[in-house]
């Protein structure tokens, strides 16, 4: 019979091992268009391994496009705060 020792060290070797699970990232940020001026808020996703507002912002400047402006990128944050800012986002939540 096998002890019940010998089957859960490994198993618990294992999960540590592995570590914990990546959060999604995201950022929030205003954009601008000239001619006519408009402004708009938004919320992106970022990849989790660099959750940083340097990343957040290369990031837009590479997505954004139909003439719209980075203006500044106002945070980063987790899956935790998504919901809050999905209102204020409107059509341009998770849109670029």
């Amino acid at each position: 019979m096998t002890q019940p020792l010998t089957i859960a060290l490994p198993l618990m070797a294992a999960l540590l091992l592995a570590g914990p699970a990546s959060a999604a990232c995201y950022a929030d940020y205003k954009a601008k268009r000239d001619d006519p001026l408009r402004l708009h808020y938004g919320v992106i996703e970022i990849p989790e391994d660099d959750c940083t507002v340097a990343a957040a912002t290369a990031a837009l400047r590479a997505r954004l496009g139909d003439g719209w402006q980075l203006l500044q990128v106002q945070s980063v944050f987790g899956p935790e705060a998504l919901d809050e800012r999905r209102a204020g986002a409107g059509e341009y939540f998770l849109r670029y």
